[in-house]
């Protein structure tokens, strides 16, 4: 029986996440901002098999707010097994072109947030001496694009603060895993056209527990986008800004 720690519980990928370690009989501390669906989600999981539910509300945006939290969830577990991290918000390019104040609050809820609470997490589990800390990122972050480069750039300040962030808690047994979706059927993604790259979040669910289990520190998921971010990343500049990647 592990415990575990939410961040994000009612984006889709935490949600199926949440399931797996419910039928496992964990227990689950569960963080967003709209307590109403968090209470529905709460019973959802104890019906599935889940020791506890507990909930709290979070505000991605409240930066002051985070340090208390965390301090609050350390007393209520004395260990704690995993913090999975998946909150963020899919930004609108052109609001953000256009508005300066729309960039800077999305650049808040996908990277600023992130390591709002990453830090602290990382100060309690280096006194823990082991566990593990997963946040979901993005294959956005390998390369800046003309139709994300906001929503891209908050992902790989996450993912560049992830890797330091691995190296320095190696040496206290901590496991930090930088989770890249490629595209994933979600809430989020609802209005977009869907192709065979796409992936269900239940799947991307089961391989991000695999993962975290078998202390993977490979990112991409599925794996294909590994390779696919790969030849992305190879174009060269000049041919890359003239074409509509």
């Amino acid at each position: 029986m592990k415990n575990i720690v939410i961040f994000g519980a009612t984006s889709t990928i935490a949600q199926h996440v949440a399931r797996l370690h419910a039928n496992d009989g964990d227990n689950l501390y569960l963080l967003a901002r709209d307590q109403q669906k968090l209470s529905i989600i709460a019973q959802d999981l104890q019906i599935r098999g889940a020791q506890s539910v507990s909930t709290a509300l979070f505000a991605a945006e409240k930066i002051i707010s985070h340090h208390q939290l965390i301090n609050d969830i350390f007393k209520y577990f004395n260990h704690i097994d995993c913090i999975f991290i998946a909150h963020g918000s899919l930004s609108n390019q052109a609001e953000c072109q256009s508005s300066a104040s729309q960039t800077l609050q999305q650049l808040t809820i996908n990277a600023s947030s992130i390591i709002s609470i990453l830090t602290p997490i990382a100060n309690k589990m280096e006194k823990q001496q082991d566990g593990n800390i997963t946040v979901i990122s993005s294959v956005a972050g390998d390369r800046g694009r003309q139709s994300n480069y906001v929503y891209g750039a908050a992902k790989s300040l996450v993912s560049t603060f992830l890797q330091g962030l691995a190296q320095r808690l190696s040496k206290s047994n901590v496991h930090v895993l930088d989770i890249k979706p490629g595209f994933v059927d979600t809430q989020m993604t609802t209005e977009l056209t869907k192709s065979i790259l796409w992936s269900s979040p239940e799947y991307v669910a089961k391989i991000i527990k695999k993962r975290i289990e078998s202390k993977s520190l490979f990112s991409y998921v599925p794996w294909f986008w590994f390779i696919i971010m790969a030849i992305i990343k190879s174009i060269p500049t000049k041919l890359f800004n003239r074409s509509r990647l």
